[in-house]
Protein backbone atom coordinates (compact mmCIF):
# COMPACT_ATOMS: atom_id res chain seq x y z
CA UNK A 1 0.00 0.00 0.00
CA UNK A 2 1.00 3.34 -0.79
CA UNK A 3 1.16 6.20 2.04
CA UNK A 4 -1.55 8.46 0.51
CA UNK A 5 -3.79 5.22 0.78
CA UNK A 6 -2.82 4.35 4.27
CA UNK A 7 -3.50 7.61 5.49
CA UNK A 8 -7.01 7.88 3.87
CA UNK A 9 -7.62 4.85 5.96
CA UNK A 10 -6.44 6.27 9.41
CA UNK A 11 -8.11 9.34 8.58
CA UNK A 12 -11.26 7.43 7.43
CA UNK A 13 -11.77 5.10 10.35
CA UNK A 14 -12.94 6.61 13.68
CA UNK A 15 -11.32 7.75 15.92
CA UNK A 16 -10.71 5.81 19.48
CA UNK A 17 -8.65 8.18 21.61
CA UNK A 18 -12.11 9.71 23.22
CA UNK A 19 -12.88 6.04 24.12
CA UNK A 20 -9.43 5.71 25.57
CA UNK A 21 -9.22 8.87 27.49
CA UNK A 22 -12.75 7.75 28.89
CA UNK A 23 -10.87 4.74 30.32
CA UNK A 24 -7.95 6.81 32.08
CA UNK A 25 -10.91 8.85 33.71
CA UNK A 26 -12.59 5.74 34.66
CA UNK A 27 -9.45 4.76 36.16
CA UNK A 28 -8.59 7.74 37.37
CA UNK A 29 -12.26 8.30 39.09
CA UNK A 30 -12.39 4.45 40.87
CA UNK A 31 -8.97 5.52 42.38
CA UNK A 32 -9.90 8.33 44.01
CA UNK A 33 -13.21 7.07 45.25
CA UNK A 34 -11.35 3.89 46.59
CA UNK A 35 -8.71 6.51 48.28
CA UNK A 36 -11.27 8.59 49.55
CA UNK A 37 -13.12 5.87 51.19
CA UNK A 38 -10.15 4.24 52.49
CA UNK A 39 -9.03 7.34 54.57
CA UNK A 40 -12.34 8.03 55.66
CA UNK A 41 -13.38 5.12 56.81
CA UNK A 42 -9.79 3.09 57.92
CA UNK A 43 -7.79 4.36 60.56
CA UNK A 44 -4.11 5.25 59.60
CA UNK A 45 -2.42 1.97 59.66
CA UNK A 46 -5.34 -0.10 60.38
CA UNK A 47 -6.97 -2.82 58.09
CA UNK A 48 -10.20 -4.89 57.58
CA UNK A 49 -10.17 -8.36 56.36
CA UNK A 50 -11.84 -8.64 53.23
CA UNK A 51 -10.96 -12.76 52.66
CA UNK A 52 -8.68 -13.88 55.86
CA UNK A 53 -5.53 -14.16 55.82
CA UNK A 54 -4.86 -13.54 52.46
CA UNK A 55 -6.56 -10.12 51.16
CA UNK A 56 -7.42 -7.26 53.18
CA UNK A 57 -8.22 -3.38 52.95
CA UNK A 58 -5.54 -1.28 54.77
CA UNK A 59 -4.67 2.46 54.88
CA UNK A 60 -1.56 3.02 54.18
CA UNK A 61 0.90 5.76 52.43
CA UNK A 62 3.95 5.57 50.72
CA UNK A 63 6.06 8.74 50.70
CA UNK A 64 8.58 7.37 48.34
CA UNK A 65 8.56 5.19 44.61
CA UNK A 66 7.43 1.77 43.87
CA UNK A 67 7.60 -0.56 47.14
CA UNK A 68 8.55 2.41 49.44
CA UNK A 69 12.38 3.18 47.50
CA UNK A 70 13.42 6.97 48.83
CA UNK A 71 11.04 7.05 51.19
CA UNK A 72 13.37 7.01 54.28
CA UNK A 73 15.70 10.42 52.70
CA UNK A 74 16.57 13.07 54.79
CA UNK A 75 14.79 15.16 52.14
CA UNK A 76 11.28 13.77 51.54
CA UNK A 77 9.74 17.12 49.91
CA UNK A 78 12.87 16.88 47.18
CA UNK A 79 11.63 12.97 47.00
CA UNK A 80 7.95 13.96 46.32
CA UNK A 81 8.55 17.20 44.08
CA UNK A 82 10.77 14.84 42.04
CA UNK A 83 8.68 12.15 41.93
CA UNK A 84 5.56 14.62 40.90
CA UNK A 85 8.14 16.11 38.02
CA UNK A 86 8.59 12.17 36.71
CA UNK A 87 5.55 11.46 36.88
CA UNK A 88 3.63 14.38 34.73
CA UNK A 89 7.07 13.72 32.07
CA UNK A 90 5.44 9.72 31.88
CA UNK A 91 1.99 11.08 31.39
CA UNK A 92 2.98 13.52 28.48
CA UNK A 93 4.51 11.22 27.22
CA UNK A 94 1.89 8.53 27.62
CA UNK A 95 -0.62 10.80 26.15
CA UNK A 96 1.36 11.70 23.30
CA UNK A 97 1.54 8.76 22.25
CA UNK A 98 -2.16 8.02 23.09
CA UNK A 99 -2.65 10.96 20.92
CA UNK A 100 -0.47 9.36 18.00
CA UNK A 101 -1.94 5.96 18.18
CA UNK A 102 -5.19 6.51 19.39
CA UNK A 103 -7.29 5.90 16.23
CA UNK A 104 -7.96 2.83 17.02
CA UNK A 105 -7.77 -0.30 20.17
CA UNK A 106 -5.18 -2.11 20.46
CA UNK A 107 -3.51 -3.87 23.65
CA UNK A 108 -1.26 -0.72 23.33
CA UNK A 109 -3.76 1.98 23.16
CA UNK A 110 -5.07 0.38 26.12
CA UNK A 111 -1.94 -0.14 27.93
CA UNK A 112 -1.54 3.72 27.55
CA UNK A 113 -4.89 4.73 28.78
CA UNK A 114 -4.33 2.10 31.94
CA UNK A 115 -0.48 3.45 32.65
CA UNK A 116 -2.17 7.31 32.24
CA UNK A 117 -4.91 6.82 34.67
CA UNK A 118 -3.17 5.53 36.99
CA UNK A 119 -0.04 7.69 36.83
CA UNK A 120 -2.67 10.33 37.35
CA UNK A 121 -3.92 8.89 40.26
CA UNK A 122 -0.82 8.96 42.35
CA UNK A 123 -0.22 12.23 40.82
CA UNK A 124 -2.91 13.59 42.45
CA UNK A 125 -2.18 11.69 45.51
CA UNK A 126 1.32 13.32 45.75
CA UNK A 127 0.45 17.07 45.18
CA UNK A 128 -2.96 16.24 48.05
CA UNK A 129 -1.33 14.18 50.49
CA UNK A 130 2.51 14.47 49.65
CA UNK A 131 2.29 10.49 49.85
CA UNK A 132 0.49 7.85 47.68
CA UNK A 133 -2.16 6.04 49.81
CA UNK A 134 -2.44 2.31 49.65
CA UNK A 135 -4.85 0.20 50.70
CA UNK A 136 -4.88 -3.38 48.85
CA UNK A 137 -3.34 -5.77 51.22
CA UNK A 138 -2.18 -9.14 50.02
CA UNK A 139 -0.59 -12.10 51.98
CA UNK A 140 0.44 -15.62 50.42
CA UNK A 141 1.69 -17.86 53.36
CA UNK A 142 4.00 -16.13 55.27
CA UNK A 143 4.50 -13.64 52.38
CA UNK A 144 3.28 -9.86 52.87
CA UNK A 145 3.36 -7.91 49.19
CA UNK A 146 3.86 -4.34 50.05
CA UNK A 147 0.50 -2.69 50.01
CA UNK A 148 -0.66 -0.69 46.32
CA UNK A 149 -4.02 0.86 45.23
CA UNK A 150 -6.22 0.89 41.88
CA UNK A 151 -3.49 3.50 40.15
CA UNK A 152 -1.07 0.93 40.73
CA UNK A 153 -2.38 -1.94 39.48
CA UNK A 154 -3.47 -0.06 36.51
CA UNK A 155 0.30 1.32 35.80
CA UNK A 156 1.55 -2.57 35.75
CA UNK A 157 -1.55 -4.31 33.75
CA UNK A 158 -0.63 -1.20 31.26
CA UNK A 159 3.07 -1.96 31.16
CA UNK A 160 2.42 -5.83 31.11
CA UNK A 161 0.25 -5.12 28.05
CA UNK A 162 2.76 -3.24 26.24
CA UNK A 163 5.53 -5.87 27.43
CA UNK A 164 3.11 -8.37 25.76
CA UNK A 165 2.07 -6.57 22.59
CA UNK A 166 6.07 -5.96 22.29
CA UNK A 167 6.64 -9.46 22.20
CA UNK A 168 3.84 -10.86 20.52
CA UNK A 169 3.57 -8.14 17.45
CA UNK A 170 5.73 -9.45 14.70
CA UNK A 171 6.04 -8.09 11.15
CA UNK A 172 4.78 -10.29 8.24
CA UNK A 173 6.90 -12.67 6.18
CA UNK A 174 8.17 -11.47 3.57
CA UNK A 175 8.07 -13.32 0.49
CA UNK A 176 11.89 -14.05 -1.07
CA UNK A 177 11.74 -12.31 -4.23
CA UNK A 178 15.01 -14.66 -5.04
CA UNK A 179 13.28 -17.56 -5.76
CA UNK A 180 11.95 -18.37 -8.87
CA UNK A 181 7.85 -19.61 -8.71
CA UNK A 182 6.55 -21.87 -11.30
Amino acid sequence: MNCELLHKLRTASPRRLPWLLLLSAAIFAADRAAKSWVVGHIPYGGGIPVLTPVFALSHWTNEGAAFSMFADTATPQLVNRVLIALNLVVALGVLGAMIRFGQRFSAMTVAFALVLGGALGNIHDRIAYHAVVDFIEIHIFSYHYPDFNIADSAIVIGACLLMLDTLLTREPAKPDSTKETL
